[in-house]
C-alpha cells in the first residue's frame, strides 16, 4: 500500500524498477549505536550512529530526528524544573490540554517522567548521526507524576490529579448534595453521614478565632478533614492555584498547625499543599526566594511547550561513504561536521566528575585512564591540549546489528534511573542553570588531522 501510494503522487514517468527497488528495502543491513537512553549529552556530540546501505540511512533520518528531538527537549525542560524544585517537592505533570497534540501530549509525560538528557548537534549516513545543538546542561530525577491517565494506562507512571474547578462551582452548599455520602467509620460500626458531619465541624471551625482571617476555601476544608479524621480517614492535601502562591503555603500551613494543635489531630500540620497556575522556571525560583510551605506542584504549560527553547536542533549528517570520510564545510564552525565514523569517550576526574567528551576515529586505540591525551577542543581547534582522565568511559553501545536488536531495551524506570545518575555525576558548575560553566568536547589529534585534510583539499 506504501508503494503504491508512492507511485500514485511521482511523475508517471518513474520507473517501474524503481518502485520495486523500495518494495524489497528493509533493515537487515542497518547497525544503530547510542547513548543509552537518559543519558547526558552535549553540543556537537554524536548521541546515535547509523550504518548500512546510504539509501536505507537516509529514508531513517526524518523518523530518527522526529523520535529524539522532542523528548530529549522535554526530558531535558523537566530536569530543569526538577533543578528549581529541589529534591523533596513533588512534581505533576499536567500539560495535557496544552500540548503539541495527543502525541505531543504523551510524549510529554513519557519524557518529564524520565527528565534528564541534555541535548546539543552532530552527523552520521553510510554512517549517520543525529546529536544536538544548544541546550545547557541539567539536573535530573524527572517528574514524579502525571495528570495524563492514558500516559499512566501505557507506560506506568504513578498518576495524580485534582478536582476540577466545575464540580466545585457546581454546587453551591451543602445541601445540593443530593445522594448523601455515608462512609462507615474505619474502625467499624455503621455508616456515618459525611456532610452532615463536615457540617456540624465547621460550625466549629468557624466560631475559632484561627479562622478569623482565613479564606473562604480553607475553613470548608478543615471541616471536612476534621470530619474524616474523627472516622478515621485523612485528608489528601490541599491545592492552591491563584495569587501569590508562596506567600499562600504559608498561611496554610500556619492554619494547619494551629488547627491540628487545637483539635489534637497531629497529621493536620503536614497535609500536603500543591499549587499550580501556569508555572514557569521564574515561579520556581521565586519559591525559592521567598521560602513557601509548598509540598507538590503541578507544571503544564511551560513544561510541555517548552517556551524558552520551543524545538531542539539535533541534526543527522553523513560523515562517511563506502569507508571514505565526508565533511559538509560552513563558514559557521559550530555547524561544520565531523568526519568519520567516530568512538565517543566521556573523560572522568579525580573527583569523579565528567570534564570532557571526545571524538576519536573507530580505527584509533581506546584512550587509557591514567594516559595523557592531546586533544583538540572544539572552537579551540588551533591550540593543542593535554589531559589526563581518571577514568575513561565509552558513551555508545550497539543496540540494533544487521536487522537484530542485539540488547534489551530499557524499562522507562531504569531509564529515568539512569537519568539520574548522570546527572547528579556532572560537576555542580557545569550543572547550573544560570552562567554554566562551558562543558568541553573535544577530538583527538587523528581526528583533527583528518578534518584539517578534507577542509584543505576542499578548497
Amino acid at each position: 500500500a506504501d508503494v503504491a501510494y508512492l507511485r500514485s503522487i511521482l511523475p508517471s514517468t518513474t520507473e517501474d524498477a524503481f518502485f520495486d527497488y523500495l518494495a524489497t528495502l528493509d533493515t537487515s543491513e542497518v547497525t544503530v549505536s547510542a547513548v543509552p537512553e537518559g543519558s547526558v549529552v552535549f553540543a556537537r556530540v554524536p548521541f546515535l550512529q547509523v550504518k548500512g546501505p546510504l539509501l536505507v540511512v537516509q529514508l531513517l533520518e526524518t523518523t530518527l530526528l522526529c523520535l529524539v528531538n522532542y523528548a530529549s527537549l522535554v526530558a531535558t525542560n523537566a530536569s530543569r524544573f526538577r533543578l528549581l524544585a529541589g529534591p523533596d517537592v513533588k512534581l505533576v505533570e499536567m500539560g495535557l490540554r496544552r500540548a503539541q497534540g495527543p502525541d505531543g501530549a504523551l510524549s510529554a509525560s513519557k519524557y518529564s517522567y524520565i527528565g534528564g538528557e541534555c541535548c546539543p548537534v552532530a552527523p552520521h549516513g553510510t554512517a549517520a548521526t543525529p546529536s544536538p545543538m544548544s541546550l545547557s546542561p541539567s539536573l535530573l530525577a524527572g517528574f514524579d507524576y502525571t495528570s495524563n491517565v492514558l500516559a499512566g494506562k501505557l507506560y506506568g507512571i504513578p498518576v495524580r490529579g485534582t478536582i476540577a474547578h466545575s464540580f466545585i462551582m457546581s454546587f453551591t452548599s451543602l445541601e445540593e448534595v443530593q445522594l448523601r455520602v455515608s462512609l462507615p467509620p474505619l474502625a467499624g460500626g455503621e455508616p456515618v453521614d459525611l456532610p452532615a458531619l463536615a457540617e456540624s465541624w465547621l460550625q466549629r471551625v468557624d466560631t475559632n478565632p484561627l479562622f478569623a482571617h482565613a479564606r473562604s476555601g480553607l475553613p470548608n476544608f478543615c471541616a471536612v478533614a476534621l470530619a474524616l479524621h474523627q472516622l478515621g480517614y485523612q485528608a489528601i492535601g490541599v491545592r492552591l492555584d491563584s495569587g501569590d502562591l508562596a506567600q499562600q503555603s504559608k498561611e496554610v500551613r500556619r492554619v494547619l498547625r494551629a488547627c491540628g494543635a487545637h483539635f489534637q489531630v497531629p497529621w493536620f500540620e503536614t497535609i500536603p499543599i500543591a499549587v499550580s497556575n501556569d508555572i514557569s522556571e521564574q515561579s520556581l525560583e521565586e519559591f525559592s526566594r521567598e521560602g513557601s510551605e509548598i509540598d507538590m506542584i503541578g507544571v503544564g504549560t511551560n513544561l510541555v511547550t517548552c517556551p524558552l527553547q520551543p524545538s531542539l536542533g539535533c541534526v543527522y549528517k553523513l560523515v562517511e561513504v563506502n569507508g571514505s570520510p565526508c565533511l559538509k564545510l560552513t563558514e559557521d564552525e559550530e555547524k561544520m561536521t565531523i568526519p568519520g565514523s567516530k568512538t565517543i569517550y566521556r573523560l572522568y576526574d579525580a573527583a569523579g566528575h565528567p570534564f570532557m567528551d571526545l571524538m576519536a576515529l573507530e580505527e584509533e586505540p581506546s584512550p587509557s585512564a591514567g594516559q595523557e591525551l592531546a586533544v583538540r577542543v572544539l572552537g579551540m581547534l588551533g591550540e593543542a591540549r593535554k589531559v589526563v582522565p581518571t577514568t575513561v568511559e565509552p558513551l555508545h553501545r550497539t543496540y540494533f546489528r544487521d536487522g537484530q536488536m542485539c540488547e534489551p531495551l530499557p524499562s522507562l524506570l531504569e531509564v529515568k534511573s539512569h537519568a539520574q545518575a548522570s546527572l547528579s555525576l556532572l560537576n555542580p558548575a557545569h550543572r547550573r542553570l544560570h552562567e554554566p560553566q562551558p562543558y568541553p568536547v573535544a577530538v583527538s589529534e587523528r581526528l583533527h588531522r583528518l578534518l584539517a585534510e578534507l577542509r584543505q583539499a576542499s578548497q
